[in-house]
């Protein structure tokens, strides 16, 4: 499952693909049908990818990618709009027996339930996750960026001092 590229924006409703980046913010699609574009600014708005996303897990976190796949081999899914808590939760313990009762509330259930029913006919969903690029998880530069050249700094000319100008005037009259 590849969800590189897929965001979620606080204060809009549903999910987003990250399209391309200009000075005041960042380029994003949505994914239904009008494939409408808008820009989000960079310094105001909270994006969080679907790809970093984790749920808290009573021995370590687990990831939202998991989660989506043990959804999409599930038999039902409840609707994240009119199931209630226990409904929401006996689901959540079948797809992620390992989550956090506590700290996995059923507003968190009904996000995850809502963007699996946004994303599970896309083509995205069906492809292979990305192999990390780098150990740290920072983007490895396959060729090494090339430095600017620094202007070489040409020597001025020594200035040189102007005959001082007489500070009183001789004038000459022709008779």
């Amino acid at each position: 499952m590849n969800l590189r590229g897929l965001v979620s924006v606080s204060g809009k409703p549903g999910l987003f693909k990250l399209i391309g980046q200009n000075k005041s913010g960042f380029i994003l699609e949505t994914l239904d049908e009008l494939k409408n574009k808008i820009v989000v600014n960079i310094s105001t708005a909270k994006m969080a990818s679907l790809e970093d996303i984790t749920v808290f897990g009573n021995s370590s976190d687990i990831k939202l990618s998991d989660i989506f796949q043990k959804m999409k081999d599930a038999k039902s899914i409840p609707d994240a709009k009119t199931a209630d808590g226990k409904v929401l939760r006996s689901f959540f313990i079948e797809v992620a027996p390992d989550h956090d009762q506590e700290r996995v509330y059923a507003s968190d259930m009904k996000k995850i339930i809502s963007w699996f029913n946004l994303i599970k006919e896309l083509p995205l969903f069906t492809e292979a996750a990305p192999e990390p690029l780098t150990e740290g998880g920072a983007p490895a530069i396959a060729e090494p960026v090339a430095k600017k050249p620094e202007p070489i700094a040409k020597e001025k000319p020594k200035a040189t001092k102007a005959p001082a100008k007489s500070a009183t005037r001789v004038s000459q009259k022709s008779k």
